[in-house]
């Protein structure tokens, strides 16, 4: 051991001593930190299926891989990290006895090939990452560029150091092969023999490698012990807790139901709530549960939500990454006063600390963040403008490789501005005031609400009491019963059961809002007070019934989430079906027969609460296929497809910042040149004419372009007669063609077959 080794080694570990210590006193901090968020017991387990989510996402990356240029060379990067800090500490004795290396597995040929692998794994992978960050840099696409708004510093240094990790690591293996340390077989080093062949055989190379890659290590610890904000390094450990406490056990996203309001850990029972103990939604950061602390911690600034967003993409003031980085730089920075006990009031008043001198000992840059409001237009930390650009549409949330609940956080502070502050939209207070008085979000009279059955030319059953042998309850939701174009879809979806022989019946007047525009304003107590009477009515429409024999058919998108997935929190258990399913079933038993081919070319809208929010997407799109029309898909398509804008509650506020997104969608769909627009809700058929009717206003559409919903396709192609046609000789019949030959021709993907719009690049 000489001079070189005994200085390179001494301060290596006295510096060691120091990263590590710093490290691991910061991870406690951080355990304080977030446990100043409320209490969440529904994230205790079960463990199993928790943990099986955990090992599927971290090892086979599923979520990271959707980006698929990135996921491959992220997985390379994080095993690199992880397996290679055996290479890290390896280093620690390297750097004494250059010709160190681990007991036994020293001597073991696979072990050196796995080191091999990952030291140059991680150089390739992160190359890759710089190259894909260069590329997608803010500076050469502006607001496209989903790391605008990040930290490049931050982002640099990381890059670095797992540059210099990766160096080190075939260093200081290259410089043990010139030493000839080892009689490892070329193949489990076959970068680093030949790379050994250029070098001279020295051990204070070694020793210098290996002191490369801790000192790297260590300035990697100093430095994130010190900025508890990064979350680019940080989420290399948060992240395995926040994919195991994520909202659903069984590995779904945070997406279909919205988490119910919470106080002190347990569900708010709203008759039962004290305002003065109770917290109604969030008006504090304090306010959020541990897990939306770890949330803000977890945020990796990748900007994949951002690059989703349907507000960000049309020059609104949200970014979901930057709403997070917001609330996690507000968290932090507010920490030291909450840790010494300090609570503000909702008048802003100290009522946590008392005494002549209650600030002593906290940063007063604490105290001066204690001050601030979560949310307003003076100087808080969320501008209103922020909170109310948000559609709920969950391409956020659906994309967030981490698993952050974007949309749970800013429902939540919604939910304080209405409740307490009263501060909301005021295009809002038309809406709340129909639905709690009128039970419709439109303000139209109940029993106007059978006016869609004045121009069919067959009975539709309303429910008289007994259910009798009827199979399902058709609900047609406030838009179908009352909005003029929705209710062609009304009337095309009872047409089609009626020709199908199904039994069915509707509420008519019984029937009510079921809430969502309200959940999603943020005003639970509206929603609740809807949804338990709708509850009510259907529990005794069903009574005696089992559950498997409670169907409910829907044609809202929005009304299928809220009765599946939200009313079973009220006691409301039901088969609910979106009308596309049940259509594309009955098209598929023979029920339904298309017996005149739709030739026009179609292009379909995914409904973000039919698609993301439920995962339907095969059934409309069967359907279309059915219908024998062309089916282009635009490039948003499936769980990217992209917002019409009514979600949210954003159907009921003007929108004044930026591009309207129905424009912008409908520009998308022309882009496929189709005839027809499809849909499968009546919110995006509303939202989707009013863009079309303004590009052809403007000429840049033609007058021939029509929105439909999928329902009515399918009628138009069951209710035509067939043109004659010479069939030649020999040929099928259109009888004779299977339904795996419509299928396909409606199904050909977009990287299969041209469809007339080019591909997004997905890292924009």
């Amino acid at each position: 051991m000489g001079a070189v080794q005994l200085t390179l080694g001494g301060i290596a570990v006295l510096l060691g001593v120091v990263a590590w210590g710093m490290f691991f006193a910061t991870i406690a901090r951080f355990v304080r930190v977030i446990r100043l968020g409320q209490p969440d017991s529904t994230r205790n387990g079960p463990f199993v299926p928790r943990m099986k989510t955990l090992i599927k996402e971290f090892a086979a990356h599923t979520r990271m891989n959707k980006v698929k240029s990135v996921g491959p060379a992220h997985w390379l990067v994080m095993w690199g990290f992880l397996l290679g800090s055996l290479a890290l500490f390896e280093a620690y004795g390297e750097v004494f006895v250059p010709t160190w290396g681990w007991p036994i597995l020293d001597d073991w040929s696979l072990f050196q090939l796995l080191m091999e692998l990952l030291g140059v794994g991680t150089i390739v992978g992160i190359l890759i990452l710089m190259g894909i960050r260069q590329k997608n840099h803010p500076r050469r696409a502006d607001r496209q560029s989903r790391f605008q708004g990040s930290n490049f510093k931050w982002a640099y240094f990381i890059e670095a150091v797992v540059l210099i990790e990766g160096i080190g690591i075939i260093g200081v293996r290259a410089a043990k092969s010139a030493l000839g340390v080892h009689d490892t077989p070329v193949w489990a080093a076959f970068v680093s023999h030949p790379l050994g062949l250029l070098l001279p055989s020295s051990p204070n190379l070694v020793t210098v490698f290996a002191f490369v890659k801790l000192m790297s290590a260590t300035i990697w610890l100093i430095v994130v012990a010190r900025t508890m904000t990064m979350g680019i390094a940080w989420h290399r450990f948060s992240a395995f807790f926040n994919i195991y406490f994520k909202r659903e056990a069984d590995g779904g996203v945070a997406l279909g139901a919205l988490k119910p309001m919470m106080s002190n850990g347990k569900v708010l029972d709203l008759e039962e709530a004290d305002p003065d103990e109770d917290t109604f939604g969030v008006g504090k950061v304090e306010d959020f549960s541990w897990k939306g602390w770890l949330d803000f911690s977890t945020c990796t600034e990748c900007g994949r939500c951002q690059s989703q967003c349907p507000a960000w993409n049309t020059g609104k003031p949200l970014s979901p990454k930057l709403l997070i980085t917001q609330l996690r730089d507000h968290a932090y920075a507010k920490a030291p006063y909450l840790l010494a006990g300090g609570k503000r009031d909702m008048a802003g008043d100290e009522v946590g600390l008392s005494g002549d001198n209650m600030y002593a000992g906290i940063d007063v840059l604490a105290i001066a963040e204690s001050q601030k409001a979560l949310v307003g237009d003076d100087g808080g930390i969320i501008d209103p403008d922020v909170l109310w650009s948000c559609t709920s549409c969950g391409a956020c949330v659906e994309q967030c490789p981490v698993d952050i609940e974007h949309v749970d956080h800013i429902v939540d502070m919604r939910r304080y501005q209405v409740m307490i502050e009263s501060a909301f939209p005021s295009e809002l207070n038309g809406m709340f005031k129909n639905l709690e008085n009128k039970g419709n979000p439109w303000g139209q009279n109940a029993k106007d609400r059978l006016a869609w059955t004045e121009d069919l030319d067959f009975e539709v059953p309303v429910f008289d009491g007994d259910l009798g042998d009827t199979e399902y309850l058709f609900w047609v939701g406030c838009a179908g019963a009352f909005e003029d174009r929705a209710k062609k879809t009304t009337r095309a979806v009872a047409e089609l059961l009626h020709i199908a022989g199904v039994k069915y019946t509707v509420l008519g007047s019984e029937e009510s809002c079921t809430g969502d525009p309200a959940r999603r304003a943020g005003n639970e107590f509206l929603f609740q007070m809807l949804a338990q009477q709708n509850v009510e009515i259907l529990n005794s429409v069903f009574e005696g019934r089992e559950r498997k024999a409670r169907k409910v058919v829907v044609t809202c998108a929005h009304c299928f989430n809220t009765l599946a997935n939200e009313y079973p929190e009220l006691g409301g258990q039901f088969d609910v079906v979106h009308h596309t399913q049940l259509l594309n079933r009955l098209v598929r038993e023979k029920h339904l027969t298309p017996v005149a081919p739709v030739a026009e070319d179609v292009t379909y809208h995914d409904p973000c609460y039919l698609g993301r929010h439920n995962k339907v997407y095969d059934a409309p799109r069967e359907l279309v296929g059915a219908t024998g029309a062309t089916l282009r898909e635009m490039p948003r398509h499936g769980d990217r497809s992209m917002c019409c804008g009514a979600g949210g509650a954003r159907m009921w506020m003007e929108e004044k910042i930026g591009k309207r997104i129905n424009v912008e969608r409908v520009d998308e769909a022309l882009g496929t040149a189709p005839s027809k627009i499809a849909t499968g809700c009546p919110f995006c058929k509303v939202m989707l004419n009013d863009g079309l009717t303004a590009r052809q206003s403007d000429g840049q559409a033609s007058e021939k372009v029509e929105i439909v919903d999928v329902a009515q396709l399918l009628l138009n192609a069951v209710k035509r007669k067939p043109e004659p046609q010479l069939v030649p000789a020999g040929a099928p019949s259109l009888d004779a063609v299977s339904d795996a030959e419509l299928d396909g021709k409606a199904d050909a993907p977009a990287d299969e077959s041209d469809t007339g719009t080019p591909v997004p690049e997905e890292d924009k």
